[in-house]
């Protein structure tokens, strides 16, 4: 697939294949879950049948997936700025995540990842992975008399949710952390509500509760956080200032923090819960990320180790592959575009697939595998293409926090393998919820040994 010159003769130009709005409506009804449990499915049969751009008419708006790394690198990288992040993701989670770096445009969208990148330099990130070490090392020391009753997914997210409080904020949140868990289980919940209205019971009224929670929380502690000197992410942001002298409004911070705080934790939390999994059924590849980490002979781990544990890269990489956090990524075409000889018209939602390409026969050998090793040297299956890894996006969307995303991870593995063996029941297979976060929906139990 390739990005096709612009031609002016319409009847060149290939007719994009639609889904009827009835039989999207039927689907709906007839399943309202499935698109959250199982959207590869629903992505792989739009490839299959219908090919790789597919529109789909809906209620508000002109909808068109592209599937493929070329469709990716396209969008993602936006040559002639001509995607709106914003727009989509507005009407999306709006609402809930009002003006997060993720819901921002063009200038704006720069001006905001320049402040923000003054809490993401290297030399903070050092700071904030040693930081670390202490939570992970006092928070899995509790796991010992787990056993056969561990439940992976609620331990982890107690975890980052700590850690995200501490690295974040700067401080144990205490009684609040129910608190705080339950108000980001509902912000996230309410993104994908299809009954977006204040109804007390539904789960948008109760993202909306969430929200005024995480604002309140924020709001009070801005002025002392500017006037102090702490290392924490939010007082940074209170602090961040360019050489041109910009900052943070009040406003600004607390919705960079509410975004900030949800997708550090609840995205870590997947990626961790994927590769808990995967090492569970695969013995042999835990035990050789295990003697990685012990043969390294440090009991913490540095910023400085990410580029000294392969093993344990190679297995974040392709646990991202398989359960990329975040499925699919839209845009709003702005103007009118050709893709692949199809005029795709300005307004329409472009919607990619990370969770598609990243099982594109096309590109992976044995794409539904569990296999590390392709993004081993020698095979760098990840290399075929620019844009067929695309976990964390691309272009000036990249996620800005990838570095510190993969120190966090890596710091609570390198902690969990030197003390801790772990499996999963014989012929268990866990059941995933692919969106609006991948997790696992049954809590993923497993057997938990310590060392020694």
């Amino acid at each position: 697939m390739s990005e096709a010159a612009p031609s002016h003769d319409l009847s060149k130009r290939r007719k994009i294949p639609r889904i009827p709005l009835a039989k999207m409506l039927a689907r709906m009804i007839r399943e309202p879950r499935n698109e959250r449990v199982d959207m590869l499915g629903n992505l792989r049969t739009l490839y299959e049948e219908r090919g790789p751009v597919v529109g789909a008419n809906a209620i508000a708006f002109k909808m068109v997936h592209l599937f493929g790394p070329e469709a990716n690198r396209v969008v993602l990288l936006d040559k002639d700025r001509i995607f709106s992040a914003r727009r989509p993701w507005m009407a999306i989670m709006g609402k809930i995540f009002p003006n997060g770096l993720l819901l921002l445009d063009g200038e704006e969208h720069k001006q905001h990842r320049k402040i923000m990148h003054t809490a993401f330099t290297r030399p903070v990130l050092c700071e904030y992975t040693e930081r670390m070490n202490p939570i992970v090392a006092d928070a899995i020391g509790q796991w010992t008399e787990a056993g056969d009753d561990f439940h992976v997914f609620p331990a982890v997210k107690s975890l980052t949710l700590d850690m995200a409080a501490r690295i974040f904020v700067g401080e144990k949140l205490g009684p609040g952390t129910g608190r705080m868990n339950e108000a980001f289980e509902d912000l996230v919940a309410a993104s994908m509500s299809r009954i977006r209205l204040p109804i007390p019971g539904l789960e948008f009224h109760r993202g909306l509760k969430a929200r005024e929670f995480m604002v309140d929380f924020f709001r009070a502690g801005i002025d002392a956080r500017r006037a102090g000197d702490r290392g924490d992410i939010f007082s940074r942001l209170c602090r961040a200032e360019t050489e041109e002298g910009d900052q943070f409004s009040d406003q600004q911070i607390i919705d960079h923090m509410s975004f900030l705080m949800m997708a550090a934790h609840d995205t870590t939390t997947s990626t961790l819960s994927s590769i808990f999994y995967e090492l569970g059924r695969h013995p042999g590849w835990q035990e050789r990320v295990r003697e990685e980490c012990c043969d390294a002979g440090k009991e913490s781990f540095a910023f400085e180790d990410l580029e000294s544990t392969p093993a344990l890269t190679q297995v974040f990489k392709e646990a991202l592959r398989l359960y990329p956090p975040l499925p699919v990524i839209p845009r709003i075409a702005t103007e009118d575009f050709e893709f692949d000889g199809y005029l795709i018209k300005k307004k329409s939602m472009v919607v990619i697939s990370p969770i598609m390409t990243h099982h594109m026969e096309e590109w992976w050998d044995d794409p539904h595998c569990f296999d590390p090793d392709r993004f081993s040297p020698e095979r760098a299956e990840h290399e075929r293409h620019t844009h067929s890894w695309i976990p964390f996006g691309g272009g000036p969307h990249m996620c800005l926090g990838l570095r510190f995303a993969e120190a966090q991870v890596k710091t609570i593995l390198h902690h969990v393998l030197r003390r801790y063996r772990w499996s999963v029941p014989d012929g268990y297979r866990m059941p995933v919820q692919q969106a609006p976060i991948s997790r696992p929906m049954d809590g993923l139990p497993v057997s938990l040994t310590p060392i020694g």
